[in-house]
């Protein structure tokens, strides 16, 4: 499926807008932002996703030591423009090993973020316990952004999640253990905003991650 857009909710085939129907549609989900094939990272391909956002494009800035930029990809067409945005990024876990970061901005009910984190549903609301504080927090656009941990997860990952931006952030890392990297107050850029900047973006190999959520 890499070289068409499929379902962000669950992979699957979709139909391009036609005769009888003016958006596209995916059997099981019905009407959705189709997610468009990844392209191996580059800040040639970055810059794509980046123009046709109309979310966040969420990339932690200045990246970590040692992490790379590893994949981006956006849910939507032409006409709407990305209504979701993932980017991928890898490097040393803070506990050893090797670590990896999905960051995810999107819209209500779009699905991608659930996606990769492994969840069911579309949105991170039900699963987020706001009456309590939040777990991790990061700076998001020169915010303070409070996340919460999504405790029904696979046990291979560690997901949080909040709003930025009036919209849903998703932070999904690999392994559980490399969370931890949560707890350092991130500091995130929208790559809209980045300017000149986004041309010294470290790129490492395509993340296999952001294939097959």
């Amino acid at each position: 499926m890499r070289g068409e857009p499929s379902c962000p909710k669950c992979g699957g085939r979709v139909r391009a807008p036609g005769l009888f129907a003016d958006s596209w549609q995916c059997d099981v989900h019905g009407i959705v932002h189709p997610l468009q094939p990844v392209i191996p990272p580059s800040v040639e391909a970055l810059g794509v996703v980046v123009h046709r956002a109309r979310v966040p494009v969420w990339m932690p800035w200045p990246l970590p030591v040692g992490w790379l930029f590893t994949g981006a990809a956006f849910a939507g067409d032409d006409r709407s423009g990305g209504r979701a945005t993932a980017v991928a990024c890898s490097g040393p876990g803070p506990l050893g090993g090797f670590g990896e970061l999905m960051l995810v901005a999107e819209e209500l009910g779009v699905g991608l973020g659930a996606r990769y984190a492994g969840i069911e549903g579309l949105d991170p609301g039900p699963y987020m316990n706001v009456d309590k504080p939040p777990q991790v927090k990061v700076l998001a656009a020169g915010r303070p952004t409070p996340l919460w941990h999504v405790p029904v997860a696979p046990g291979d990952r560690a997901v949080f999640a909040g709003e930025a931006l009036g919209l849903w952030l998703w932070a999904v890392v690999w392994p559980e253990q490399s969370g931890m990297m949560m707890y350092d107050e991130l500091v995130l850029t929208d790559l809209r905003d980045a300017g000149a900047e986004a041309d010294l973006l470290p790129c490492g190999a395509l993340s296999p991650r952001i294939l097959e959520p």
